[in-house]
């Protein structure tokens, strides 16, 4: 049973950095993707940022491009999300979430439907 604690959330002020941790356990490396999404109140869960652990290649949502990086220690089996430049509408709650791409194509990289097990989220607010 794959199971995803996150941590890191916090508070900050527009302009601060945070990095964010997703610790997995019963998650397999082949053929998987790793994701972050974050939904914010009132708003829809929205697709962040997603690891491909086929081809390695890492998708972004445009609105976070240069300003944060995915990444992962395979030895931890850890995902990272560091987050730069943040403003205040990057507030929201952050999940972590597995799975695998829906038809095998990166354009579902975004789409929650392409993840079955998900993290119970951190809260990341930035204050103006």
């Amino acid at each position: 049973q794959v199971q995803l604690v996150e941590s890191g959330g916090g508070s900050v002020q527009t302009g601060g950095s945070l990095t964010l941790s997703c610790a997995a356990s019963g998650v397999t490396v082949s053929g998987r993707c790793m994701a972050w999404f974050r939904q914010a109140p009132g708003k829809e869960r929205e697709g962040v940022a997603a690891i491909d652990r086929r081809t390695g290649s890492t998708y972004y949502t445009d609105s976070v491009k240069g300003r944060f990086t995915a990444s992962e220690e395979f030895t931890k089996n850890t995902m990272y999300l560091q987050m730069n430049n943040l403003r205040p509408e990057d507030t929201a709650i952050y999940y972590c979430a597995a799975g695998r791409l829906r038809y095998g194509d990166s354009r579902y990289a975004h789409d929650p439907t392409s993840y079955t097990a998900w993290g119970q989220g951190t809260q990341v607010t930035v204050s103006s």
